[in-house]
């Protein structure tokens, strides 16, 4: 596994991440058929606001930038360590992503090691998260790292 680390994101970082993650969001969104295109990065943004009132500084959120060994940034992780549903004991990973052009040599799996561990150190036990089920190389990663089904949604369109 490559050696990487995680570090507090940046107000830069957190700047320019907060566009891109409303805008994969939104798109995931709109492809899974639950949202319409217009208004879609709006409505993200605004959701995600609402996670993140006080920004960095939103208490029980940790928001990290993966580091590699040479110290450049390669990925980042925004994890809160209260369960949105309030299940005792469990922190929810809102979101995980390395940089396209990195993927595929391993710092993915790297870097859910890194924020488990720093989960972990925040005194929490278990770490929950949702996938599209379309975006089967994180189901590959997520069941190979340990994590199983506990709930699954399945949809249909229907067609005469």
């Amino acid at each position: 596994m490559s050696e990487v680390s995680v570090r507090p994101m940046t107000e830069l970082e957190f700047d320019r991440w907060q566009r891109a993650i409303a805008e994969e969001f939104a798109a995931e969104q709109v492809a899974a058929g639950r949202w319409a295109a217009e208004g879609s990065i709006r409505r993200a943004l605004e959701s995600n606001s609402e996670l993140l009132p006080r920004g960095l500084s939103t208490p029980r959120m940790l928001l990290f930038s993966g580091i590699d060994s040479d110290g450049e940034a390669f990925g980042r992780a925004w994890v809160g360590l209260d369960h949105p549903r309030g299940a005792p004991g469990m922190a929810f990973l809102y979101d995980i992503e390395v940089l396209e052009q990195r993927r595929g040599c391993g710092l993915g799996r790297a870097l859910l090691s890194a924020v488990e561990d720093a989960v972990m150190d925040a005194g929490v036990s278990a770490l929950e998260l949702n996938v599209f089920g379309r975006n089967l190389r994180a189901v590959t990663l997520y069941d190979s790292a340990g994590y199983v089904v506990s709930t699954q949604q399945m949809q249909k369109h229907l067609h005469r």
